[in-house]
């Protein structure tokens, strides 16, 4: 009988050769379940903003703007929509109670799901901002997938409502130096946030969220909420009270940023030109 005689050497380059084959597969099968599939329902939460957490540092020359230079204490919350919209008309009660106007940022799987709730955000007088078609890593794409990305949305909001966006929050607030100079070739301005709720993520309660947020807050300010956060229909009003209480005045992204131009620093702080 023919003995085949390994070495401890063959064994272990073996071992590696096949963890590395099953990272391979796992990374396969990663990949197919997140790729986005045509007439796909809703994400979930988890699925849509677990990855704000989790994402791979980049670096960029070109910054979008966080926050803004004022002298005076105007602050704009900006409220994401990506998934259901069970809390959305609740939202829009509260900012009509308080006579807020706030700055929604709608992906269009959300648009399509929920087209009569796009048209009440517009109704009552809120800024609709474009967070892309289908909620994709937007540093991946060519220049020409972003504008497809911004103009597909677009396109989908001013059926519904008769106006265009002309501000832009990119997914999992993902972006690089391409990124950032096509979408202001676009004539859109990028919009991140400087103080984040985290209201997305289960586990945290109403007083830390409140806490997270306040303890933040500074004159030129933008909030990063989201339409179906956990438990935004009881943080909401006390942010707002608290909030005025300290002297801010909510406003709308556009009223936020200069008038006339602007320019951003390497903190993503913008100013007039």
């Amino acid at each position: 009988m023919h003995v085949i005689v390994l070495s401890k050497k063959k064994v272990l380059l073996a071992a590696v050769i096949a963890a590395l084959v099953l990272i391979g597969i796992v990374a396969g099968v990663i990949l197919l379940t997140r790729a986005p599939k045509e007439g796909a329902s809703v994400p979930t939460m988890a699925q849509v903003e677990n990855y704000e957490l989790q994402m791979i540092p980049f670096t960029a020359k070109e910054v979008p703007v966080y926050s803004v230079r004022r002298d005076d204490k105007a602050i704009a919350l900006t409220i994401d929509a990506a998934w259901d919209a069970d809390k959305t008309a609740s939202i829009l009660d509260t900012l009509d109670r308080y006579g807020i106007k706030a700055t929604f940022f709608l992906c269009g799987v959300w648009v399509k799901a929920y087209p009569e709730m796009v048209q009440e955000i517009a109704a009552r007088g809120h800024v609709i901002g474009n967070h892309s078609m289908t909620h994709p890593h937007m540093n991946r794409l060519s220049p020409k997938e972003i504008e497809k990305e911004l103009a597909d949305l677009d396109e989908a909001v001013a059926a519904l409502t008769g106006t265009h966006t002309t501000l832009f929050r990119a997914p999992f607030g993902e972006y690089n130096d391409t990124v950032v100079n096509t979408v202001r070739g676009l004539g859109y301005e990028i919009v991140q946030w400087d103080v984040d709720s985290i209201d997305w993520k289960e586990g945290r309660s109403e007083e830390t969220i409140l806490s997270t947020v306040l303890k933040k807050l500074g004159p030129g300010s933008i909030i990063l909420s989201h339409n179906n956060g956990f438990h935004i229909e009881t943080y909401l009003p006390k942010l707002i009270e608290q909030a005025q209480s300290e002297g801010y005045t909510f406003v709308t992204v556009p009223e936020l940023l200069p008038a006339g131009g602007l320019v951003v620093d390497g903190n993503g702080v913008a100013r007039a030109k």
